[in-house]
């Protein structure tokens, strides 16, 4: 009987449960969609875990009932995830609130201040702001100062893929690849940070409230009776402890080494490489745990990214998203014939995609800068686009200059990369070819890969990636247009924040929002 994986790719704003072959073919797969947050004040963004579980349920009885014989030859199972969306769960497996998820921007206070002999090391390191901001973004932080009771409740406080292995096996274990976020975690021991360390400081939390940390690869427990009732996923199947969302598109795109980038066009964008050497990708930023054990992935990320093109269809593009109902296509295929309309350089329309404040720009807005008679709102789709693009190339150039690492091409996954348009603008922009896979479905197949290697279908994780892993076009960059794109880039993309930061710190000032660092 022919063997299957099952990857589950738990996202912001669906569930796919995917099946795979052990060539990396997909035999089958069921999205469920669902709402990407509820928001009970401005800037708070939580989600009902109960609804990832029961997108999960569903989504293998729709696939079961769809592929029953290639479901029940199920050799392995393997989770991947949102990243920085914690759950407080109690040790029934019950959720005692929603998770805060990673686009929520509440603050918290600091909980952490240095000493008469740590404060001016840290300050003359400029540690100290970062420190403040970092505090204040841990919701760690903020449930134990405005919800003590539920934290004294809560058993153990995990990650959505942490939450997903204990409802499939009863075991409370993750990857070290899915600890990403604001949790004391040392990604270059790939462990729990050590008590009395900064980390510990910053985001106090309790060894028995701590899930179990394992390598990629590794088991972390077997489908119990309750879930193949409620799944119909063979009691006594492997669930193998996988990685963040991020962690297995690099997987899933064959970027095992730093010849390669792996770049993203998710909900958050992303640019990463994989490499034996640990390096921070900017300053007090970790490098985080690669799902291949021994490597890390140094990574930068565009906040809220190709989200930008679901917020553009849900507030500009309601004629285009009509007419695509019409005539049976996706909105986002319409939508990206008006990439056509406005030529390369977008006749001086340049978007700043800082939809969102980051360790190094904590007052960053957005920006929209150029605007004429000449443009219109197809002008804005395609600023979109090429403002990603110079947001990824910035993120590409820092991590090179920052790990002495240098790429001609890169891979690229994502929902976004199944646009020819989107990755040619992309790849005049970089300057770079870009290489697109099999599959967009790249998390579920790094997944998949991970594990296969973990059932022994394959004796490795590398083995797998070269058994499973496809490439089916490259975009070479156009000469003319990358010359356009690089003196806008130089000249004006990379002044932009610069010239902008203090209005953005004006801006905020006045009206409160985003809402500001507790001192």
């Amino acid at each position: 009987m022919t063997k299957t994986l099952l990857s589950i790719d738990c996202g912001t704003q669906s569930l796919r449960t995917i099946l795979f072959n052990p060539e990396g073919k997909i035999i089958e797969k069921v999205k469920i969609e669902y709402a990407p947050y509820t928001s009970l004040r401005p800037g708070w963004a939580e989600q009902d875990p109960e609804i990832f579980w029961q997108s999960l349920v569903k989504g293998c009885r729709i696939l079961k009932s769809k592929q029953s014989k290639m479901f029940a030859s199920i050799s392995g199972v393997g989770v991947t995830a949102l990243r920085d969306t914690m759950i407080n769960m109690a040790e029934d497996g019950t959720t005692l609130r929603p998770a805060i998820t990673w686009l929520d921007t509440r603050k918290a206070s600091p909980v952490y201040k240095p000493g008469f002999i740590m404060r001016p090391a840290y300050s003359l390191f400029g540690m100290l702001g970062p420190i403040r901001k970092i505090m204040a973004e841990g919701k760690i932080n903020w449930i134990r100062q405005h919800q003590p009771d539920l934290w004294e409740q809560t058993w153990k406080y995990v990650q959505v893929s942490g939450f997903l292995n204990y409802r499939l096996t009863g075991q409370a274990a993750d990857s070290i690849a899915s600890m990403v976020g604001h949790i004391p975690v040392d990604h270059k021991k790939r462990t729990w940070a050590k008590k009395g360390s900064l980390l510990d400081h910053i985001f106090p939390f309790e060894a028995d409230k701590r899930p179990q940390i394992v390598e990629s690869g590794d088991k972390i427990g077997t489908i119990t009776k309750k879930t193949e009732r409620e799944t119909g996923i063979t009691e006594g199947t492997p669930v193998i402890a996988c990685g963040a969302d991020k962690s297995c598109e690099t997987v899933g795109m064959g970027v095992t080494e730093p010849d390669v980038g792996s770049i993203s066009f998710g909900t958050t964008a992303t640019i990463s490489f994989s490499t034996k050497r640990y390096f921070s990708p900017l300053r007090f930023m970790p490098a985080y745990a690669a799902a291949v054990p021994g490597y890390w992935v140094p990574e930068i990320e565009i906040f809220r990214g190709y989200w930008m093109l679901r917020w553009f269809r849900d507030e500009l593009g309601y004629e285009e998203t009509e007419e695509a109902k019409r005539v049976g296509m996706l909105p986002e295929e319409l939508l990206n014939t008006l990439l056509d309309t406005d030529p390369p350089g977008n006749n001086g329309l340049i978007l700043h995609p800082y939809w969102g404040p980051g360790l190094n720009v904590p007052g960053a807005k957005g920006a929209i800068i150029g605007f004429s008679g000449i443009h219109k709102k197809s002008s804005i789709y395609r600023g979109i686009i090429e403002g990603l693009g110079y947001a990824l190339r910035d993120g590409m150039e820092t991590l090179e200059r920052r790990g002495g690492i240098s790429c001609s091409s890169a891979a690229v996954s994502g929902g976004a990369s199944q646009s020819d348009r989107i990755c040619q603008i992309t790849a005049d922009i970089l300057g770079r070819t870009l290489i697109r896979g099999e599959t967009y479905e790249t998390s579920a197949l790094g997944a998949a890969i991970i594990t296969s290697a973990g059932v022994g279908i394959h004796e490795s994780i590398p083995t797998a990636v070269r058994g499973m892993v496809r490439y089916t076009k490259e975009f070479i960059p156009d000469t003319k247009n990358s010359q356009l794109y690089d003196r806008l880039y130089h000249e004006v993309y990379l002044q932009i924040y610069k010239k902008l930061r203090k209005l953005h710190e004006t801006i905020r000032d006045i009206t409160g929002y985003p809402e500001k660092t507790p001192d």
